[in-house]
């Protein structure tokens, strides 16, 4: 209410694409039970290129979230750029839609197939509106959509390491006014390490850090296990961690004495 908050905005879009992501993969596997066994509707090729567009989107979206950490904790002072979310909304929704436009000329999507192989070495099939099995660049579409969450998950991973050496950096210029009661200074230092780790931990999810599990699921089922879970709650951790942040800044601002580096840390990774 007090003024515009850039980085909520930000957060909407984000969930925006989750949520597109989630309905579309249902909807994906849902009408795959309405289709005959060689039947491929112009529906199940437009649901996968819902899918991948949703996806795509989810990762452009989660670069952008990055990119504005990036602005916020590199290039602090004197940022101003006209209608910056509109830009932002160019490019977390605009890239996404010019590469799928161009694989639906192409004729990608449609059903796949995928052949699952038990312990017994027997062979079932399960099927998705995805990227058209038939197609045979399909391979190559496939390695670029990875390629491009390797790189997403590289960067923000470098801004979560950025995160880490300013939190650092601010909690060690207060060493020289840290009180000279022991008790009460090593309980502070509890507090705010538990209070340093949920903003990390928060900001690994805003970030979609745990999408680069994704390298692990092709090796262990318990990887495949943790990539499901973690994925798919990216929504709830993120809206658990806003309302945290939402609710400490509220009571820091009626405390009398705030601590001001984990009050700077939080304003602006949520707040600016």
């Amino acid at each position: 209410r007090r003024r515009p908050e850039k980085a909520l905005g930000i957060h909407m879009q984000l969930s925006g694409a989750l949520l597109c992501l989630h309905l579309s993969f249902l909807s994906c596997n849902f009408w795959i039970f309405l289709l005959n066994e060689k039947e491929d509707s112009w529906v199940c090729r437009g649901l996968g290129l819902f899918l991948h567009w949703s996806l795509l989107a989810t990762l452009t979206w989660v670069a952008l979230e990055g990119f504005h950490l990036y602005l916020l904790l590199i290039r602090v002072f004197n940022i101003y750029v006209r209608r910056y979310l509109l830009k932002l909304c160019i490019v977390g929704w605009g890239l996404p839609t010019f590469f799928v436009v161009i694989c639906g000329i192409l004729g990608v999507y449609g059903k796949y197939t995928m052949e699952i192989r038990d312990s017994n070495n027997h062979t079932s099939t399960s099927q998705i509106c995805w990227m058209s099995s038939e197609f045979q660049q399909r391979r190559l579409v496939m390695y670029i959509t990875l390629a491009f969450l390797c790189l997403v998950v590289l960067y923000n991973f470098c801004m979560l390491l950025l995160v880490v050496f300013k939190i650092w950096g601010l909690r060690a210029g207060r060493k020289d006014y840290e009180c000279s009661d022991w008790k009460k200074m090593n309980k502070e230092r509890g507090t705010r390490l538990w209070k340093d780790c949920a903003t990390v931990l928060g900001l690994s999810c805003v970030l979609g850090l745990p999408w680069g599990l994704a390298s692990l699921t092709y090796a262990t089922l318990p990887g495949i296990y943790l990539f499901t879970i973690l994925n798919s709650l990216q929504g709830v951790f993120m809206f658990l961690w806003s309302v945290a942040l939402t609710c400490k800044s509220r009571s820091e601002n009626n405390s009398s004495a705030p601590d001001p580096s984990s009050q700077k840390m939080m304003t602006t990774s949520f707040n600016n």
